[in-house]
Formats: C-alpha cells, sequence, structure tokens
C-alpha cells in the first residue's frame, strides 16, 4: 500500500466526503480508491473517448422538446 500525503480543495474534498457516505466507507483513502477505480472503468477502460462523454452530458441538461404524434410532427415542420 501507498501512503501519500496530498494538498485538495475544498470542491474535491466535499466530492470525496460524498462518494463516502454514498457507498458507507470508513475514511477517505476509501473513497480515494473508489473514485479510482470508477475513473478507471469510466474513462481508461471505455472504448468511448471521453470528449465524447462530455458531449453526451452536455446533451443531456439540453431541454427536451414534445412533439407528440407522427401527425403533430407533420404539422409543426410542414410535412407532408
Amino acid at each position: 500500500m501507498v501512503k501519500a500525503i496530498v494538498d485538495i480543495d475544498s470542491e474535491a474534498d466535499a466530492v470525496i466526503k460524498l462518494l463516502k457516505v454514498q457507498y458507507s466507507l470508513k475514511d477517505k483513502s476509501q473513497a480515494i480508491n473508489e473514485m479510482a477505480k470508477q475513473y478507471k472503468s469510466l474513462i481508461l477502460e471505455s472504448r468511448i473517448r471521453p470528449e465524447y462523454l462530455l458531449k453526451l452530458e452536455k446533451i443531456k441538461q439540453q431541454h427536451i422538446i414534445r412533439i407528440g404524434s407522427y401527425v403533430d410532427f407533420k404539422k409543426r415542420y410542414n410535412l407532408k
């Protein structure tokens, strides 16, 4: 096991505390280990480029346009 002394900002500390509570971990080092495992599976082992994942997050946050039925869609876009 490697021991390290690190300086983190308050935002990163808040994220680590949230992980600690969410996964019912004993200490912050376990939370950092969990975060590293998630990062590895999501970013390093993913076949999807990280840029695309960021783009996907932005798309998820966009407002959804409800168009209704196929008939409503045709009326909205003046299709025949």
